[in-house]
């Protein structure tokens, strides 16, 4: 190869890194190509964000019970806000919201974030979870936050199985208690029975002592 035509590979062998270079530049940080993305729910609006939404379920898919929301959620703002509600589309079921600690409403601070969901936790129950999800589907779900207001987002519906046992349903079932056997005595009372020990040969029966007029009474 010639001098000449080394130099020309060279130099679009350059071009073609630059511009590479470049688009990759271009693409800045929010590039397509470069943004991750969970695989559980997960959705924000305005300084709320709602992430890992997952409806949990009885174990068992046989079995009735109570199913939980469970999420996590991020308060960007400035001010304290609270979860006020959340509803499933299409489902009059109704989802009743406890804190962690005490009784009133779930507050997600300002810059903080709360934890639905598991021991410990605020939790939020649905008292007909079998009716209002099935497992291996998914639900639309709406947080009503107390200044951002709806944020819909859909959630996978799962068993509390593997990963999710501590974070299902705390009224779980158990299974049935069996009443013992109950024990029938073999043996019939005889009525002869005997006393162990003997009475001694100088000693009167309580029922054939008499008074003894020689008694003296002794004064101390």
């Amino acid at each position: 190869m010639s001098c000449s035509l080394r130099r020309g590979v060279l130099a679009a062998s350059a071009i073609v890194v630059s511009i590479a270079s470049l688009s990759a530049c271009a693409a800045g940080n929010d590039a397509a190509t470069i943004e991750v993305k969970p695989d559980n729910a997960a959705t924000s609006v305005g300084v709320i964000k709602v992430q890992n939404a997952t409806v949990i379920t009885q174990p068992k898919a046989d079995v009735e019970g109570p199913a939980v929301i469970s999420a996590t959620l991020f308060n960007n703002g400035s001010t304290n806000q609270t979860l006020d509600d959340i509803s499933i589309s299409g489902s009059t079921s109704l989802v009743k919201i406890t804190p962690a600690k005490g009784s009133g409403q779930v507050v997600v601070p300002a810059h903080g974030s709360v934890l639905i969901g598991g021991k410990n936790h605020a939790a939020a129950v649905l008292a007909d979870g079998r009716k209002a999800a099935a497992d291996g589907s998914t639900q639309n779900l709406v947080f009503q936050f107390s200044e951002t207001g709806k944020v819909p987002l859909t959630a996978y519906v799962v068993p509390a199985t593997s990963y999710f046992t501590g974070f299902g349903p705390s009224s779980l079932p158990t299974a049935p208690a069996t009443p013992g056997t109950p024990v029938n005595p073999t043996g019939t009372p005889s009525g002869k029975g005997t006393p162990n020990g003997t009475i001694p040969s100088n000693s009167v029966p309580p029922n054939k002592a008499t008074p003894s007029d020689s008694a003296t009474a002794t004064i101390g």
